[in-house]
């Protein structure tokens, strides 16, 4: 791959970034899709380029693969050289790479909220532990209880128990009053009924509560036992593993290093996923969080936009505007309750990377006080994980972001300094 710049860069190989890439290639330009693991797919489809199990996967993989998209895998983008220059760095060295058009699908990560234990080893988020078990980690006869909120629960579980955990529990936080009325939305969306009636079904004979959360981990050097309040009620429960989310936040730190603008936690987009910013577009859940169907769909969208493939767009706006009301219900049906506020106690660990509690951030008037006077954010996460929780707990607004948004060598910053241009005055 010796080219140096591309008519389209599409930046996250989950399904939105391979529906846009694909969809920009069938104009005939140059698309490069970059993506910082070894496998396309992102967390909802790990591990099923190589053998797809999962129709969309499968249909996907197999539409990149007959296109002339050239994939960059393994390559982590932390910097913008200058407008149209973008700096991805990989464990072999850095690259620059320019583009005419630039599509983020950057994607999301899971919610962590603290609560006494949390940070105890065996604690994962539902997500990783499910990643951890696709990339071999053994999980036969694990007692394991999944618990937080959000639509990841239920598919986790499920193949946890396909591997042969034993899984004892489901939390879910959000009240059966609200999950009956996400129902009701599914009942318009066939396709999504079907395929939440199938991961109920593998599920049998496993517990499921709602309006149930954990409050307590208990255990020494690891995990021995969970304690959960249900309706008023605790009760603990001894467990292996407990894989714990409250739902998912995206990944917008790209987004913002680039001076898109964002609108109520998202990246603001208009109808052909343009940004704020000329020439840079953004699909899937950075845009908002709405399920896989609703980021292939954008990321098509985004594709064809970005290659002036107008009629191809809009012909797709009518099935968006469709999973927009299904990704509208969705955020109703599994908002984080503000009860959660209570579970972190004074000594409760907030920020994990620099060992800050709750108590000395509770003294803090906001984040930019937070990072100065305990350095909460300032650590490997760069506040991905405490953030988030900040954001929660005090209502604090953390949508600034300086470069290098990933960790990177310091080869790769001087590298940069050369590659800039001298400026003379």
């Amino acid at each position: 791959m010796n080219r140096q710049s591309w008519d389209i860069v599409v930046v996250g190989g989950g399904p939105a970034g391979m529906a846009a890439a694909t969809s920009a290639a069938e104009r005939g330009v140059s698309v490069l899709l970059i993506d910082d693991n070894s496998g396309l797919g992102g967390q909802i489809w790990r591990g099923e380029e190589a053998n797809p199990s999962v129709r969309e996967a499968q249909e996907w993989s197999k539409r990149l693969k007959s296109s002339t998209v050239e994939v960059l895998r393994g390559f982590r983008v932390f910097d913008q050289l200058r407008p149209g220059v973008i700096l991805a760095e990989s464990a072999d060295g850095m690259r620059e790479i320019g583009y005419s058009r630039l599509i983020l699908c950057t994607g999301a990560r899971e919610r962590f909220l603290p609560f006494p234990g949390w940070t105890l080893p065996n604690v994962m988020g539902a997500g990783g532990l499910q990643a951890l078990v696709k990339a071999g980690m053994p999980i036969r006869e694990k007692r394991v209880v999944v618990a937080g909120t959000g639509p990841l629960l239920l598919p986790v579980a499920a193949y946890l128990k396909r591997h042969g955990a034993r899984v004892k529990l489901i939390a879910e936080q959000a009240s059966r009053s609200s999950l009956l009325r996400f129902g009701n939305a599914l009942v318009g969306q066939p396709e999504k009924l079907v395929q939440a009636l199938k991961i109920f079904s593998a599920l049998i004979g496993v517990p499921y509560r709602t309006g149930c959360r954990p409050v307590e981990v208990k255990g020494d050097d690891r995990l021995r036992s969970i304690v959960l309040l249900c309706k008023g009620r605790r009760f603990e429960i001894e467990c292996d593993y407990l894989a714990c989310g409250f739902h998912l936040v995206p990944n917008l730190e790209l987004a913002l290093l680039l001076g898109c603008q964002i609108e109520s936690g998202v990246v603001a987009v208009n109808e052909m996923q343009q940004t704020s910013v000329a020439n840079i577009y953004c699909a899937g859940e950075p845009t908002g969080v709405g399920g896989v169907n609703l980021a292939i769909i954008e990321g098509q969208i985004a594709g064809f936009a970005a290659t002036r493939q107008t009629g191809k767009a809009q012909r797709l706006l009518p099935a968006r505007a469709r999973d927009h009301k299904f990704a509208r219900a969705l955020s109703e049906a599994f908002a984080v309750s503000p009860e959660l506020k209570q579970l972190a106690r004074p000594g409760t660990l907030v920020c994990r990377c620099e060992d800050v509690a709750f108590d000395r951030l509770a003294q803090c008037r906001n984040w930019r006080e937070a990072k100065l006077y305990t350095r909460c954010g300032m650590g490997p996460c760069q506040g991905r994980v405490c953030g988030a929780a900040t954001e929660f707990l005090f209502g604090w607004s953390t949508e600034s972001v300086r470069p290098p948004v990933f960790e990177a060598r310091v080869e790769s910053l001087m590298a940069k300094e050369v590659s800039e241009p001298e400026v003379r005055v």
